[in-house]
Order: structure tokens, then sequence, then C-alpha cells
């Protein structure tokens, strides 16, 4: 017996990274899932092709994830797309895009998908937020404020729909070896030196791996973890709250 046996879940961003690996997890354990992504992957997984930033699309996809699962019990909120400088190096429309796609197009997504989970009896809703939600980090301006609107909405969807039996937690990864970092790394001057400074600021000394994210986010839309709502949980390498001697 697996431990998400008769549930379905629904993955966005599943096509790659943390999603996928999320995905890869919860049926592991037993879960029917569902991928919703721009790309998609295959078997053995349903894949449902939507752009969060199109509501349109993403209720036709979530409705067609629901009908082919047999309901939905599990939401995992993790399309996003990431971006890179200070307050006065992204224009406008970079602003509009990112907070359309990683708080708005959450949003989205969830409303299409609450009248399936209302009707569960194990609904649990995990989103995907960052240590950039809690911690200045450089160079993350516009990233840290879309993420930092996740927290506090993930705050108050797990508030709203307590009357309807969803559980609703966050997981803040810390710097994860995901596709995108995997593309910041290459643009830099010196792939290797900049990864190297990445692994040091976080405290265990390396980066955080999509698998070890899944397993949270597996955690928090368990059944077995029924009195967990409203809940932030730290997948970072001790970055958040650890501040250990430097090196000698």
């Amino acid at each position: 017996m697996g431990e998400f046996d008769g549930l379905a879940a629904l993955v966005t961003g599943g096509g790659s990274g943390i999603g996928l690996a999320t995905a890869t997890l919860l049926a592991e354990r037993g879960a029917r899932v569902a991928c919703l992504d721009v790309s998609p992957p295959g078997d053995p997984f349903f894949g449902v092709k939507a752009d969060v930033t199109d509501d349109a699309a993403v209720r036709t996809a979530v409705t067609a994830a629901a009908e082919h699962l047999g309901g939905l019990d599990i939401l995992v909120n993790n399309a996003g797309i990431g971006a890179a400088g200070t307050v006065e190096q992204n224009p406008d429309e970079e602003w509009f895009r990112v907070l359309d796609v990683n708080v708005v197009g959450m949003a989205r997504v969830t409303r299409a998908a609450l009248p399936y989970l209302r009707a569960s009896g194990h609904a649990a809703i995990v989103n995907t937020c960052s240590i950039a939600a809690t911690a200045g980090l450089p160079n993350r301006a516009l990233y840290s404020a879309s993420k930092g609107a996740i927290l506090s909405l993930t705050l108050a969807m797990a508030t709203d729909h307590l009357a309807d039996g969803i559980r609703v937690n966050c997981v803040t990864p810390g710097t994860a070896d995901t596709p995108w970092v995997q593309r910041l790394l290459a643009a830099a001057p010196d792939p290797a030196a900049e990864r190297h400074a990445l692994e040091q600021r976080q405290p265990m000394g390396r980066l955080v791996s999509a698998e070890e994210v899944a397993t949270a986010i597996a955690y928090l839309a368990s059944p077995s973890a029924s009195s967990t709502t409203g809940t932030v949980l730290a997948v970072d390498g001790g970055m958040h709250g650890l501040r250990p001697r430097p090196k000698s």
C-alpha cells in the first residue's frame, strides 16, 4: 500500500525540476498524477498543456485533469519563472510577467481546482515559495517580491479554506540545483566560481536537490500531515536560521 493510494494530484510546472521530481515521487507513492506545464511530460503522468497566465487555458486543463483522474485531492502550485536584477534593473514588462506567472498564475490554478478539492476528503495544496521570501538576496528584487507574495498568499488561503477541509502550506527551498539555476550559472562570467559562491552561502555547503524539495512537498501533501496547515517548511540547507562561524 502506498501513502497516496487512491488520491489524485495535479502538479503545475511538472515538466522539469522540482515539479517533475514531485510528480515522480507522488506517483511512486501511489498517487494518480497530472502535470500542467507549457511542455508537459508524458507517461506515467497525464500531461495537460497550459500557460498559467491564460485563465481559459488553465480552467480547461484543470477540468481535463480532474476528469481524467476522477477528481483532485492534491494541488502542487509549482509553476514559476525567475528574474535577476535590482529594483531598478527590471522593466515594468518583466515585473508584470513574473508576478503574473508566479502569483496570479497560482491564484488561477487554485481557483479552477477548488470545486474538486472541496469534494475531497484529503484535500491539500502545497505552494512552492523560496528562501527569497524571507532573506535579502542580492540581485533578486523582483523574484523576491513574487515569492514574498506567495508566502502571504499561502497563509491567507490556509485561513480561507479551513471550513472547506483544505490544508494549505508552502515550501521555501534554498538555492536548488534546477534547470533555471543551471542557466544562471551558465551565463555567469565564471560558472564554477558562481556555483561555489551559491553553495557556500547555504550552511550545509551545497545546493538543495529537486528531490529533497519534492520530499518536503510530499510530506505536506500527505494525509499523514492532516493537522498541518498554514506552515512554511524550509528546505534550504540551514540558510534561513543558521549562522555558523566562517571556516578559518
